[in-house]
């Protein structure tokens, strides 16, 4: 079975990191984004993926190929026309099955029991705000209506960002229809819709509870993932003789720490240089520089520098921050 994966959104919540990088491929608790889902689809069996691919194409291209022995097809977006859009690009006319899942979303489930049903099927989990996300209405098990952000909720069930269509040319029909008569919502083509079109047409779709799903799109929302993805990783940390590390943490290897705490909750990519600082439930991206610093709740960028900065707790890119 094919997967499709898009990655062509240019992450403008999480700037000024994606000013230099994907956010597909911003670290977290070790390792990007788009590499956790990777691995996941692996462990289902799934070894044929296709990419789309937009912001910083070529750095998702040479992340996914240096780093996965995998089948790769990678598709450009050039244009920002919405979700079902960008699904639509890695579609063809096969009446094949296909698995959708976003690039910015992590999932905890059985992904080899999902992809073995037989039925239209599409992740779901309740939410207290449902005009987030797109939403289902079920009636015996079945889905009667999916709508995108609803200003008025139908439901509570959000769609959780992966979808089984057993038959994808179906579904390239139904995206090529919202386009050809124009039909967006909020100005975009949106997957969701394309669905309702298969269900107007008497496709049958069924729903899947996911228990835990870790949005990625906002800083907020990746500090989150980071606790939880390092809660769960094996403490195997290296011994620093003049510092303190508090589980749990990630340090990539060759990482410096010198007269510093961190942790709990950090994840420390390659090349970082950490001198009498004090960094706690951060992510750091790779070869920055932090000196003489406080950190909590923070993001920091690749190649960023901060020095004597005390309890900062906003986002940094490539920056030199002093505390005069």
């Amino acid at each position: 079975m094919r997967a499709i994966i898009p990655a062509a959104g240019v992450g403008e919540r999480l700037r000024p990191l994606t000013l230099t990088k994907p956010k597909v491929l911003l670290p977290v608790a070790g390792k990007p984004i788009l590499g956790h889902i990777y691995d996941r689809l692996i462990r289902s069996g799934i070894d044929e993926i296709t990419v789309i691919v937009g912001h910083f194409a070529e750095q998702v291209k040479a992340y996914s190929c240096q780093n996965y022995s995998l089948k790769f097809q990678f598709v450009e977006q050039t244009e920002r026309r919405g979700l079902g859009h960008a699904v639509g690009l890695g579609l063809d006319e096969t009446a094949e099955p296909v698995l959708i899942i976003l690039g910015d979303t992590i999932l905890e489930m059985d992904y080899a029991a999902f992809v073995a049903q037989k039925e239209n099927i599409i992740g779901v989990m309740p939410v207290a705000d449902p005009r987030r996300f797109g939403v289902v209405l079920l009636q015996d098990g079945w889905i009667t209506r999916l709508v995108e952000k609803p200003e008025q909720p139908i439901s509570n069930l959000a769609i959780a960002g992966i979808y089984l269509i057993q038959d994808g040319s179906k579904l390239k029909s139904a995206i090529n229809h919202l386009i050809e008569h124009d039909i967006r919502t909020k100005n975009e083509y949106q997957l969701t819709d394309a669905l309702q079109v298969m269900l107007n047409k008497g496709e049958r779709f069924t729903t899947a509870p996911i228990e835990h799903c870790y949005d990625c799109g906002t800083w907020e929302t990746l500090l989150e993932t980071n606790r939880y993805l390092l809660s769960q990783s094996p403490d195997s940390q290296p011994i620093q003789r003049d510092s303190c590390i508090i589980p749990p943490v990630y340090i990539a290897p060759g990482v410096e720490i010198k007269q510093s705490v961190v942790g709990p909750n950090v994840s420390l990519s390659q090349g970082i240089k950490v001198y009498q600082s004090i960094i706690s439930d951060a992510i750091v991206d790779e070869n920055a520089v932090i000196k003489r610093a406080i950190l909590e709740h923070t993001l920091i960028s690749a190649n960023s520098v901060i020095e004597g900065t005390q309890n900062r707790s906003e986002v940094g890119n490539n920056l030199h921050s002093k505390l005069s």
